[in-house]
């Protein structure tokens, strides 16, 4: 059995050594994913471990690495003693040959699993109650001081880890993105209090050194109901306002949010197919946007501004490029607009629709996720359909001629399951438009119930089509105009898209406009727009038609000294330790979903990311906060926790004697049941998430 047993790692050690060398760069990340977060689980045993020694606890065995065992080392009368590879049978793991007083009672393990570790004290078990043994060196037969000491050292060691990563982390320095405005979403807690794109949080719910985005994230996320979050900000121009923000569920979020949106660069980042980034803009990774039709930028929330307020079919832009050394070269390219179907992503009225003068355009697929891959699934295509595409013009949804972004997802919702037919104007491979009658199956959106096709809709601003016109809130009257007409002419000059009615409106601004517009190519009629609604004319914006990759905006967070480093971790750690604590209270009060908590599974996901696409330095960061929230959990007042061991210790001092081994059992085992249970709906959410998301 030995030899077999011998056969079987050997043969497992040949397929590591040909995997490791056929994919070397995902199995080093791998590696050092496994390091990084086994480590953290090592430093809270080894605190365990250490303690114990001091407080003379037995220490039966002490792991780097999770069993099977490779190697065991202990310290006999004769020298060092040595297990290689023994048998996954228990009674081989112990040891055989010599008198217990010839050995030293610590065997020293290295496991097969490259992740964390463990320690085993005298009749002391996770799985089950404190056992009685004789021996004076046992757990249970230590003092009460000495053996809380020892379960707290573990979460006492993280606390001290993490500090320390933080503070290593801040000396050497990290790029973080920093606490500043991107965008604000419209009709958000954000935008009501006024805040703007370019703003800097100087103050968030009392904290003021060091902020970075997640400041911001985490102060909307763990605030509780209602409840007013004071901010400071400093405006672009210089200007400090005060206010409080009260975070809301904003739609397609996970947790309460104010609408601001994390700042981005003006830098195209690196991508995995630059060629077709090429291709579709003219752009390559490492380009960085210096003007928008002409007019420089220094933000990116000065690019944004122009193209939200450019209502025409493209935009300019000039970028530099990097040419070796210092060298750069100026590139020109136009990138396609699109215009936005709402300025909120939750139109719960007519009036939240973007419209142009109280003309809301008809509907366009601006994208139907991955075409190539995914296009039946995320177009809510039935087998035997051609289901949407890219530049389809939604004519008519069910009986609902030219359907506005309202009534489209009424329609989908009332036909959950159901087969729906949507005709649509489709431009075929030579330019010629047809009409298409396409079938789809609307579904219900895991996480957000919303029953859903699967694409991104935008405006239809290239034709001159009339889906509806609505009264915006405080606005005037919609203008009286029917259903799919079309506007031919504004002040007898032809138009052809929203484009041109936009841009022939603009040009007679202050004088009397009419719109002519035709019905089914028989009915006509005209109609004069007013001076309220040629005052403040357009409530739509326009976006990249083309997805273009920025870089996040970040900044340096780097200590000038140890003593700052020091300062910096230290508060570093608190943080992560109270938005833990924060975390879970929200979580038992029901403010926080538990499809948000990451496990193992999800850990190890995000942490692979971070090693394989950013700084080694972010992945170190990333650990430190692992460690941070690993003291917290660990802590928890629940058997077979540390905190739980607390409890009992605390119970055994007002008793007077311990609890029976039958009721540490079933608490134990009540736990461990728990924890399990917690594990597998975690890791179930983990998977979902990093595959199927």
């Amino acid at each position: 059995m030995r030899s077999l047993g011998g056969v079987f790692w050997v043969a497992m050690a040949a397929v590591v050594v040909f995997l490791a060398l056929r994919y070397v760069g995902v199995v080093s990340n791998v590696v050092i994913v496994l390091l990084g977060f086994g480590s953290v689980v090592l430093v809270h045993e080894f605190g365990h471990f250490i303690i114990a020694k001091l407080g003379g606890i037995k220490v039966e065995a002490f792991s780097l690495f999770m069993p099977p065992t490779l190697v065991g080392i202990r310290k006999t009368k004769d020298g060092f003693k040595f297990r290689f590879l023994p048998s996954l049978s228990s009674h081989q793991e112990q040891e055989e040959g010599e008198p217990p007083a010839q050995i030293e009672e610590t065997e020293y393990r290295i496991g097969v699993f490259p992740f964390g570790g463990y320690v085993k004290l005298m009749g002391q078990e996770d799985t089950g109650p404190v056992k009685q043994v004789a021996d004076p060196r046992s757990f249970a037969n230590r003092p009460m001081g000495i053996r809380a000491a020892v379960i707290a050292a573990g979460v006492t060691f993280n606390v001290i880890s993490a500090a320390i990563i933080f503070m290593i982390v801040f000396l050497v320095g990290i790029h973080l993105p920093p606490a500043v405005v991107g965008n604000v979403l419209g009709k958000s807690p954000a935008a009501r209090a006024g805040l703007q794109p370019g703003d800097e949080v100087l103050m968030i719910d009392g904290k003021t050194k060091d902020l970075d985005f997640s400041d911001i994230l985490v102060a909307a996320a763990l605030s509780s109901a209602n409840e007013p979050v004071p901010v400071t900000v400093r405006h672009p121009d210089g200007s400090i306002q005060e206010t409080t923000l009260v975070a809301e569920s904003l739609p397609g979020g996970q947790f309460r949010d104010f609408g601001i949106e994390p700042p981005q660069s003006l830098t195209i980042a690196s991508i995995a197919e630059p060629n077709l980034l090429q291709k579709q803009t003219g752009l390559l990774p490492k380009d960085r946007i210096v003007a928008v039709n002409g007019q420089k930028v220094d933000h990116y929330w000065d690019l944004a501004a122009v193209v939200r307020s450019t209502l025409a079919p493209n935009i300019g832009i000039t970028a530099e490029r990097p040419k070796g050394g210092q060298n750069t070269e100026l590139v020109q390219t136009q990138l396609p607009l699109d215009w936005t179907v709402s300025e909120i992503g939750d139109v719960k009225s007519e009036a939240d629709l973007s419209n142009v003068y109280s003309l809301v355009p008809r509907l366009r697929v601006l994208a139907v996720g991955d075409e190539r891959k995914r296009s039946m699934k995320d177009a809510g295509q039935e087998e035997n359909g051609s289901g949407l595409r890219a530049g389809d013009v939604i004519v008519a949804a069910d009986q609902t001629q030219d359907p506005t972004y309202k009534e489209m997802r009424d329609i989908t919702t009332q036909y959950d399951g159901k087969s729906l037919p949507i005709k649509v104007l489709r431009t075929d491979a030579n330019g010629v438009e047809q009409m298409v009658t396409v079938t789809v199956k609307p579904k219900r959106e895991p996480g957000t119930g919303r029953v859903v096709i699967g694409f991104l809709p935008t405006l239809d601003a290239r034709h001159a089509v009339v889906a509806k016109t609505v009264a915006t809130e405080n606005g005037p009257a919609a203008l009286d105009i029917p259903r799919g007409a079309k506007i031919v002419s504004v002040n007898q000059k032809p138009v052809s898209s929203f484009y041109d009615v936009v841009a022939e409106v603009r040009r007679w601004q202050g004088q009397p406009i009419t719109l002519q517009y035709r019905l089914d190519e028989q009915a006509e009629g005209g109609v004069t727009l007013s001076e309220t609604l040629t005052a403040k004319p357009v409530s739509v914006a326009s976006i990249l038609a083309e997805a273009v990759p920025f870089k996040p905006l970040d900044q340096l967070y780097q200590a000038q000294d140890p003593a700052t480093a020091i300062a910096m971790g230290y508060r570093k750690t608190c943080t992560f330790i109270t938005q833990t604590y924060v975390t879970l209270a929200r979580l038992f009060g029901r403010l926080i979903s538990p499809k948000n908590l990451m496990g193992p599974v999800g850990i190890i996901s995000v942490s692979y990311e971070i090693v394989a696409q950013q700084p080694f330095v972010n992945y170190v960061y990333f650990l430190g906060l692992i460690s941070a929230t690993i003291a917290v959990v660990n802590f928890l007042p629940i058997p077979p926790f540390d905190g739980g061991l607390i409890v009992l210790m605390m119970i055994e001092k007002i008793k007077g004697s311990a609890l029976s081994e039958r009721t540490q059992g079933i608490l134990a085992y009540a736990g461990w049941a728990m924890v399990l249970a917690l594990l597998v709906y975690v890791t179930f959410n983990d998977i979902v998430r990093s595959f199927f998301s």
